[in-house]
Order: C-alpha cells, then structure tokens, then sequence
C-alpha cells in the first residue's frame, strides 16, 4: 500500500520562525501605530513611528533568532562532538549504550544487537545522535534558515497596518488599524495552525485574544502619555 501519510515536523524550525515574525509584525506594528496615534500625535508622527517599527522589529527579529538559534547549534555541536569522542575511543561503550536505549523501547535484546551493529556499521555517530541526544537531520538548529524568515516574515507582517495607516486619517485611523489587524492575525493563526496540522479555530482564536489585548494596553498607554498633565 502507498504511504499516504503528510508528516510537518520537518517544517517546525522555519515555520515557528515566520510565524512567530509575521505575528510580531502585525501586532506590534499594528499596536505601536495605535499607541501614537492614541496620543494624539500628527498622522506624520504616526507614519514615522510605524516605519521606524518596521526597520527596528525586522532587525531586531532576525538578529534575535540568529543569536538563539546559534546558540542551540553550539549545543548540538558540542554534543556531537561529545559523541565523537566517545566512538573513537570508547567503542564498546557507546555499542552498549545504543542497545540498552533500543531495548528499554522494546526491542528483544538479540535483535537490539543486530540493529545497533547494522546502524553503527552504516552512520555510528547519526544513529546515536539522533537516538540518543535527540538530534535529527529535519530538526537541527539551522540559525541562518530562521533568522531569514522571521526577519521577511515580520516586515511582511508590518507592511500590512502601516499601508492602512498611510491611507487613513484621523479618528477613523485607530478603529480601522485595530480591525483589520485583527482580522490578519486570525488569518495568520488559522493559516500557521493549518500548516502545522492543528485547529484552526484555536489557532486563530488564541492570537486573536492576545493581539487585542496588547492592542487595549498600548491605546491606553498612548492616551495617558498623550493627556495634558495638569500644572
């Protein structure tokens, strides 16, 4: 019979990356422009705000998870490393080591032998990496592979409230950013929950609850910085 299963897993480093950037985008964008536009300032202050918003999160997304994804690879790298040191002078160890793992996950310990050997004689630092540490091809640490999409993914993210902001003026500025913000948001939660094989509804629902509310704060920060304070 064909295989007909879709597995994602393979998807989770880069998808985690653009989604985490494109909902960063959109919500802190979207709730920077509210909070200066909430201050009454100009609808040129507002532009700027956003704009520098977009410039600075973009980086700021990339660079960040350049950094930590770096730093999970220099973990998996030292292990690696660890593993490797142990093949070379300790090889009866690690044989043993393997098929003790193979046998707590149910193999009969004849046949724990016989997988162990073949997988050793074919990649003996793969196979302990991977069963062992946890390492895998489709999940190592690729920070580059991260750092590109949650930087694209955020100023694609931003783009979206800042053109609203470019074409309204006015009152109607804060209610229009703060809808279709929102209306994005759940689009970009069902979408990534879809990709990711989960519900929908959840997915959008639970960015939708915490893009309002950090849209609720950041309007009421605007407003009382923007108050006139009493002599």
């Amino acid at each position: 019979m064909p295989h007909i299963g879709h597995h994602r897993t393979h998807r989770s480093g880069w998808l985690r990356a653009a989604v985490l950037g494109a909902n960063d985008g959109i919500l802190s964008t979207s709730s920077l422009l509210i909070g200066v536009a909430s201050s009454n300032a100009s609808h040129a202050a507002i532009l700027i705000a956003g704009i520098a918003g977009l410039a600075a999160g973009a980086m700021g997304m990339a660079a960040g998870e350049y950094v930590s994804v770096s730093s999970q690879a220099d973990t998996e790298n030292a292990d690696l490393a660890l593993e490797r040191l142990g093949l070379e002078t300790n090889l009866d160890y690690e044989y043993a080591e393997l098929t003790a793992i193979y046998e707590e996950r149910g193999l009969e310990p004849g046949l724990a032998k016989e997988v162990v050997k073949q997988l050793m004689a074919h990649d003996a630092l793969g196979a302990h990496a991977r069963d062992e540490i946890g390492i895998s091809q489709t999940q190592s640490a690729q920070p580059l592979q991260a750092a590109l999409a949650s930087g694209a993914s955020f100023t694609a993210g931003a783009i979206l409230p800042l053109t609203g902001a470019f074409f309204v003026t006015g009152p109607d500025l804060v209610p229009v950013i703060a809808a279709t913000s929102l209306a994005f948001l759940a689009a970009l939660g069902a979408l990534a929950a879809r990709a990711g094989g989960a519900s929908v509804v959840k997915g959008a629902g639970r960015v939708l609850f915490w893009g309002a509310l950090a849209m609720a704060v950041t309007a009421g920060v605007g407003a009382l910085v923007g108050a006139p304070v009493a002599p």
